[in-house]
């Protein structure tokens, strides 16, 4: 390991998954409907099917621009060697060992616009799901101890969504299920619709992770940058995790499922403390009109149940736990993604002006309790 004082568990870590995936591993009843990798260049990471792009928006018309940036060759000689061997489990192991990951929550790359198109068939995104999660489960038994899966749920139909955690923790022993925050079928999150997947996640005593991907064909924000990625992607991640946290903390979500557990992934931490002020401001001020349900500020529910990741070089990180206490932060490399500061990753996050405490806290015991392991 890279890292010999501190363990590090890595929350939300990245895996390549195979162009063919989903032809492969689909129910065969919704293969000829289903989606493949339109390219093997392991930085091109778009789907489609019959030709037609899917998943995603204007955010890859630019590609051949982005192959002048400067960090694009970079990243072409960064990731070559894993790519050559077929990003496998054992490459990915490696790489942990390298960075000094110790433990890895795994969630999708390709995965993460496999269920983005709006008004998508409710039957096929589960049998997306299903099939995503089978290879998954193969994909951790090279290492099982430090490779835990993250299973993919369709939010497309909230009685497949029940049914999908129920059999990736039952069967397959998953650590917790993932959504992207964009709204879905013009329902917010708060929506008493998804009641019956919160009431089951705490039944199953897993969490959910919010992840976002930059061009979603479902509405995002940003999107009125159109094809210029820097822009987009500058406000898609924390900004639409502001938005569902909002639904979960001011919302209502937890005050009626107060054993949820919900993080905030990939997204920055650093806005926390002004969002939970602005909620809180507002409740005081509208509350006892339009948050009559919440029986604390929304502050206390996002303290009591919420977890939000740190960028390794986030410096505002600090300003974070001055404001809200460093127990509801967690980590992760972003590996294998170009803006990961892999293989540096761990060792830009030590260098952080925070106290060694936290800096444990962060790494392990956090994202341990979140994800409901050992310390």
């Amino acid at each position: 390991m890279a890292n010999q004082d501190f363990k590090v568990l890595d929350s939300d870590i990245h895996i390549i998954e195979p162009p063919d995936l989903w032809t492969r591993y689909i129910d065969p009843a919704f293969r000829d409907r289903a989606p493949s990798g339109l390219s093997e260049d392991f930085g091109d990471l778009r789907l489609a099917h019959e030709d037609k792009p899917w998943g995603r928006v204007s955010i890859d018309a630019d590609r051949g621009r982005r192959r002048q940036g400067r960090n694009y060759a970079l990243n072409q000689e960064r990731w070559r060697p894993y790519a050559e061997r077929g990003w496998t489990s054992k490459v990915q192991i490696e790489a942990m060992d390298i960075e000094g990951i110790d433990v890895a929550v795994v969630y999708p790359s390709r995965g993460l616009f496999a269920l983005t198109i709006p008004d998508m068939d409710p039957p096929l995104a589960a049998a997306m799901a299903r099939a995503y999660n089978d290879w998954l489960y193969e994909f951790c038994q090279e290492n099982p101890e430090r490779l835990l899966g993250a299973g993919m749920i369709s939010p497309f139909d909230v009685r497949d969504a029940v049914a999908e955690a129920r059999r990736c923790v039952r069967e397959f022993g998953f650590r917790g299920v993932f959504l992207r925050p964009n709204e879905v079928g013009n329902r917010n999150w708060h929506d008493p619709y998804y009641d019956p997947l919160w009431a089951e996640l705490e039944e199953l005593e897993v969490p959910l992770g919010f992840h976002e991907g930059s061009g979603s064909q479902l509405r995002q924000v940003g999107e009125q940058f159109g094809a210029n990625t820097m822009l987009k992607h500058i406000y898609s991640h924390p900004v639409e995790q502001m938005l569902a946290a909002g639904a979960f903390c001011a919302g209502g979500i937890l005050e009626r499922h107060p054993r949820l557990r919900v993080a905030f992934l990939e997204g920055n931490c650093s806005w926390v403390p002004f969002l939970l002020w602005r909620m809180d401001e507002h409740w005081e001020w509208l509350g006892d009109i339009y948050a009559k349900e919440l029986t604390m500020a929304p502050s206390a529910y996002f303290k009591r149940q919420c977890f939000v990741s740190v960028e390794c070089d986030e410096e505002p990180v600090k300003h974070v736990i001055d404001a809200i206490g460093d127990d509801r932060i967690v980590f992760s490399t972003d590996f294998p993604h170009g803006d990961s500061k892999f293989p540096r990753a761990v060792e830009s996050f030590l260098r952080l002006p925070i106290s060694a405490e936290s800096k444990r806290k962060i790494l392990w015991d956090n994202c341990a309790a979140y994800y409901g392991l050992s310390a």
